[in-house]
């Protein structure tokens, strides 16, 4: 029996890297039974609303793009009543939610990937009352890099594009005094980043052992990073996150299924590496069941 398959292609995402890819996806899918319709996105949030609109008609989704793109697709997906499975083949910069789910970079493999997998549950996350996110939101040092980073060095260096954004934002790392309560208590302390994931990748530099994050429990991890005081500290909080096992005086690590941040003055958020905007008190919580993403 044949299936129908809705394609969502992002057509800047990876350069226009489908292009080179297209024919043997297109080929892959066909002789797997499926019956492909493609659509192109044309602006952030245009996945959410073609999700929405034409998601209930088939039985899969496919995500051609970035991270950002599949969390919009994501986050059309739980505003159904009848949602499908989706399918991502991966074509941004960091492909953070890829590497979580050790799905192939190849657009070809990961089509085929798709034929022969099957749907698992992933849990969304809530981002105040109505905004979805699928593996991240954060604010603090660094934030800025993942939607400050210009899209045409992204598109020429990758990886090394964050990298250098990164190293220029070093001297306007500051510490914002927060509340955070959460699923076991309350923290009142300056922190310079705190981040909600359900991933072990984080802008495809951060690495999180696959230990320590479960996508479908029900519950995020929470990395929260206190200001170091001197160049030892600073050392060591890089090592403890690099470390792939997030440790150290100053950093914590903890899971909760909700979180909510209180600042004195709005903080500058980033959801999935793009601009979150501001906020000075946020809620953030687990959607759990979330979507089914086939693996």
């Amino acid at each position: 029996m044949l299936k129908r398959m809705m394609i969502l292609i992002n057509p800047v995402a990876g350069r226009g890297g489908y292009k080179n890819s297209i024919a043997d996806i297109m080929d892959i899918f066909c002789n797997a039974g499926y019956v492909p319709s493609v659509f192109f996105t044309r602006y952030a949030g245009h996945a959410t609303e073609l999700v929405q609109a034409h998601a209930p008609d088939f039985d899969i989704v496919v995500c051609l793009g970035g991270d950002g793109s599949l969390s919009d697709a994501a986050a059309g997906m739980m505003r159904l009543e009848r949602a499908v499975p989706i399918g991502y083949i991966p074509l941004g910069t960091a492909n953070d939610v890829a590497k979580t789910l050790s799905l192939s970079a190849k657009p070809v493999q990961a089509a085929a990937q798709i034929v022969s997998g099957s749907p698992k549950p992933l849990d969304i996350g809530l981002f105040g009352p109505e905004t979805y996110f699928t593996y991240i939101a954060a604010f603090g040092a660094f934030t800025e890099v993942s939607y400050g980073t210009n899209s045409d060095a992204k598109r020429a260096l990758g990886n090394f594009a964050y990298m250098l954004e990164g190293m220029r934002s070093l001297p306007k790392i500051t510490s914002y005094k927060t509340i955070v309560e959460y699923d076991d208590g309350v923290l009142y302390d300056d922190f310079v980043f705190g981040a909600v994931v359900n991933s072990t990748s984080i802008a495809g530099l951060v690495q999180i052992s696959n230990g320590h994050v479960d996508i479908s429990d029900g519950l995020f991890e929470v990395l929260l990073v206190r200001q170091p005081t001197d160049l030892f500290e600073f050392n060591d909080i890089v090592t403890g996150i690099l470390s792939g096992n997030p440790s150290g005086s100053n950093i914590l690590f903890i899971k909760s299924k909700e979180v909510r941040f209180t600042f004195r003055e709005p903080v500058k958020f980033t959801r999935d590496g793009e601009d979150g905007g501001a906020h000075s008190d946020i809620c953030i919580s687990c959607c759990h069941p979330g979507i089914d993403i086939v693996m």
